[in-house]
């Protein structure tokens, strides 16, 4: 096709991150798997931080799972953490700023990405379930684009929990704006309201 180095960079760059990313998820392909996806700036004294180490800790330590972040610091921590470090992943991705993985993942199951497309598809491929705290443009990114493969069905149905600690009031006013516009106006069934619960607490998520 005559490519130009660019292209072929890309492709060869992608390829790469793929097969380390399968050698990695494969030794432990029997196992269930959550991602947690969160803020890179709760603080560690957020009742989200502390119902994210939680959420990780009852996943792991009561249900046998194991935990994929990516790799970032407070929420993303807060679930490694509560995981520990045998029973986590971390997802990576390269970046100018926010880039360190945190202290709760081995090495051994850290994967750094220089491409958001390749790590968004691995956060898919090896989840059972995810759950989404609070967060800024990337976590609602990751939210929609969940939702967008479940519903279109190219994504396996999995369970999508939306999760906070009582009265924060960030999902709900989220659900209320999807209800209320995006419902309201046609641009989603009410059906799909279903395919992701609001919980508050991690027993209720785990459940």
């Amino acid at each position: 096709d005559h490519p130009d180095r660019g292209d072929l960079k890309l492709v060869n760059a992608a390829l790469k991150e793929l097969r380390y990313s399968f050698l990695v998820f494969g030794q432990y392909r029997s196992i269930r798997k959550l991602s947690v996806f969160g803020s890179a700036r709760t603080p560690i004294d957020h009742p989200n931080y502390r119902l994210a180490v939680e959420l990780g800790r009852h996943m792991t330590d009561d249900r046998g799972w194991m935990v994929i972040t990516g790799a970032g610091p407070w929420t993303m921590e807060a679930a490694n953490r509560g995981a520990g470090g045998d029973a986590s992943f971390g997802v990576n991705i390269r970046l100018p700023f926010e880039a360190e993985a945190n202290r709760y993942v081995d090495d051994a199951r850290l994967i750094n990405f220089k491409y958001f497309f390749t790590r968004k598809l691995m956060f898919v491929k090896e989840s059972h379930a995810f759950a989404l705290f609070p967060g800024g443009f990337g976590t609602l990114d990751e939210t929609f684009e969940i939702l967008t493969l479940i519903q279109t069905g190219k994504a396996p149905l999995h369970p999508i929990v939306l999760i906070e600690a009582p009265g924060a009031g960030y999902w709900q006013g989220w659900s209320d704006f999807v209800t209320s516009t995006l419902v309201a106006q046609g641009m989603i069934a009410s059906d799909d309201l279903n395919l992701f619960t609001l919980v508050t607490d991690a027993a209720t998520a785990a459940a």
